[in-house]
């Protein structure tokens, strides 16, 4: 069998499949409506792998050591009948979990079905509780209580621990960390705060809007006294804390301020079947090219594993260590093609 580490000795642990690179928001971070407007061009129907493409794929992976499998998008939860293929997945042996990324606005229409497919866990977007923000970050015309009506049903359909991800820019939803904080201290979520990061190239990244996971800790840990958690495996993006009065856990995802590239275990799947070894990637491997054009399952694993044993990437440390705030010069795959 071929070794499936890559040239850092990093085994491949982690895959996030993107179902769809479609989106009800237009999230500035993301997919500001500048880029992605009304003329914005989508991949067609027979452009995406079918959920029989896609479970192929997932099973080669898990015969390289895959684990664990994220469904994203875009938003997951426009693809219809995305529960076919989360059952589809979790038959899979060697796959422990199937997860979700989603922004929560559908999730409350489908969160149990998605538990009875065999969905464990499920994360959604949440940058602000107060209205005005959340609509202004989301640019949307829906309403702040559809995603907190998603997340209610997914704790009832036993997706727990239901895990809530904010992006904080400054300026923009940074006088909103209090407030998310407390709302879900006590509560069965756990909630996270990401740094804004230079994802793609169409949302105006600047390091000046990047709050640290740092100074977010003590702004937090000043109000609420936090201690540190031990890292469940290698691998996990969020460095977790607990409040000290046993009200819960909290975490924070750092890839600008602290890069955690040396321990990244992810390979990610693109819409169309394209394989990205790292989330700031300007290009891809085309393995539909592999799945439709006759491949065994043999040839597509000694594929994937050859593009995982060449991977170099570690483009966050390289941000941190040559100059602060540098972007790179290639054009980078947005994240709505490759998940979070």
């Amino acid at each position: 069998m071929i070794a499936t580490v890559d040239r850092f000795s990093r085994p491949l642990r982690d895959l996030r499949i993107s179902v769809t690179d479609r989106c009800n928001l237009r999230c500035r971070y993301c997919m500001p409506r500048e880029a992605f407007g009304n003329d914005a061009v989508f991949l067609a129907r027979k452009e995406l792998l079918s959920f029989e493409e896609i479970a192929r794929v997932a099973r080669v992976f898990a015969s390289l050591g895959v684990e664990k499998i994220r469904l994203t998008g875009g938003e997951p939860l426009l693809r219809r009948e995305i529960e076919v293929l989360v059952a589809m997945i979790a038959a899979i042996d060697g796959i422990s979990e199937v997860a979700l990324t989603t922004n929560g606005t559908l999730l409350a229409g489908k969160a149990r079905a998605l538990r009875d497919a065999g969905l464990r866990r499920v994360t959604v977007s949440l940058d602000a509780l107060d209205e005005e923000v959340f609509r202004s970050m989301s640019d949307t015309r829906i309403p702040l209580a559809r995603v907190l009506a998603g997340i209610d049903a997914a704790l009832e359909a036993g997706l727990s621990p239901v895990k809530i991800n904010m992006v904080v820019r400054r300026g923009i939803n940074d006088h909103c960390v209090l407030a998310m904080a407390e709302r879900f201290r006590g509560r069965p979520e756990v909630l996270r705060f990401i740094e804004y990061m230079d994802v793609g190239t169409t949302n105006g990244w600047r390091l000046e809007q990047v709050v640290s996971a740092g100074e977010l800790r003590d702004a937090i840990g000043e109000r609420w006294p936090l201690e540190p958690i031990v890292p469940d495996r290698l691998g996990d993006v969020a460095t977790r804390y607990r409040y000290r009065d046993g009200a819960g856990e909290i975490g924070f995802i750092h890839s600008v301020s602290a890069p955690f590239c040396a321990s990244c275990t992810r390979a990610r799947l693109s819409a169309e079947g394209r394989l990205h070894t790292c989330l700031f990637a300007t290009r891809g491997h085309d393995l539909r090219a592999f799945v439709r054009g006759g491949a065994t399952d043999a040839q597509l694993s000694r594929e994937i594993a050859l593009i995982w044993a060449a991977r170099s990437d570690r483009y966050s440390a390289d941000r941190a260590e040559e100059t602060a705030g540098r972007v790179c010069a290639e054009k980078k795959i947005e994240m709505s093609y490759i998940g979070g």
